[in-house]
């Protein structure tokens, strides 16, 4: 764990200031919110404990509530997925399991093993981050239209930044 522990401090550090300096002054429209940041949880290692990645999941949303004076919702939003991670990873699992030393990169597993991946947790980020922001049920279709939106938009930030990626061995 230590050995990947420096990689993934500059992975943070650099996740969140793109967010912050970047995408969160980005204007695309009302609907359009794209979230880089969640990929610091989408790629730690298989290996990560659950406990380790919710303190992770914590620590990053909170970072960006302090950013974005939000009170909490992208913590919360952060630490669901990270709870949920390891239950999406099993229903992606290879017959036999997932090869020590590899990381749920494209490079590791394909492309389209890491869409489907990243998909999901995006989504189900999404869906839970503007429910919360929104609490309540009578604008449930413009919540699922902007999930779907800033999915879209926050899926194109991850290709792109996962094809800047050095190498198999994590985002660099």
């Amino acid at each position: 764990m230590i050995n990947w522990l420096p990689r993934y401090l500059f992975n943070f550090v650099a996740f969140v200031l793109i967010q912050v300096l970047l995408l969160n002054n980005l204007q695309l429209s009302s609907f359009m919110n794209p979230y880089l940041y969640i990929l610091f949880i989408i790629t730690l290692p298989f290996s990560t404990p659950r406990w380790l990645l919710m303190i992770f999941g914590f620590i990053t949303g909170l970072v960006i509530d302090i950013f974005m004076n939000t009170l909490g919702i992208h913590a919360s939003a952060t630490v669901f997925i990270s709870f949920l991670r390891p239950f999406i990873l099993s229903s992606f699992s290879p017959r036999d399991g997932y090869q020590t030393g590899t990381l749920p990169v494209p490079a590791d597993y394909g492309f389209g093993w890491f869409f489907k991946y990243s998909l999901i947790m995006v989504t189900t980020h999404h869906l839970f981050l503007f429910y919360v922001e929104a609490f309540n049920r009578e604008d449930f279709f413009s919540i699922l239209w902007k999930s779907i939106v800033s999915t879209i938009a926050s899926m194109i930030f991850i290709i792109i930044a996962m094809l800047f990626a050095k190498n198999k061995s994590g985002v660099n």
